[in-house]
């Protein structure tokens, strides 16, 4: 946090704990977004897909090796399952990084089932998640 803290204030900002937030979950929260040494060159993708009946889409965070930050809303044009949308967003923010120029990208989804697959940890069933695990490795 002190790392934060002192990054914050070189903008004029200072940090704020709220209360209900667990202290745990903000530290990991934290630790998972800090480029440390070593991380030189490397972006980092954010993603969450959602499905609902008004409609599927994504959000995608592209954070390039300079902090610059590019922010996407993107609707799906077709019908797709929670599971397809949340395979569907970190493809295209694989698209978009590799469109920007990112060499070196680590990759973060809030669907525990997508990150465990892609490692190998869960196994893929239906035929069609299959193809989008391929079309991500």
């Amino acid at each position: 946090m002190t790392k934060w803290a002192i990054k914050l204030s070189e903008y004029d900002i200072s940090y704020q704990p709220r209360s209900a937030i667990k202290a745990q979950a903000l530290a990991e929260l934290v630790n998972e977004a800090t480029f440390t040494e070593g991380d030189e060159g490397n972006w980092l993708l954010n993603v969450d897909g959602s499905s609902t009946l008004a409609g599927s889409g994504a959000g995608v965070v592209l954070t390039s090796a300079e902090w610059d930050e590019l922010e996407y809303a993107l609707r799906f044009d077709f019908k797709a399952s929670n599971n397809e949308t949340e395979y569907e967003a970190p493809i295209a923010g694989i698209r978009m990084a590799l469109d920007a120029g990112a060499r070196n990208l680590i990759a973060y989804s809030d669907s525990q089932l997508v990150t465990k697959q892609v490692e190998g940890e869960y196994e893929v069933k239906e035929e069609r998640m299959k193809e989008y695990l391929q079309e991500i490795r």
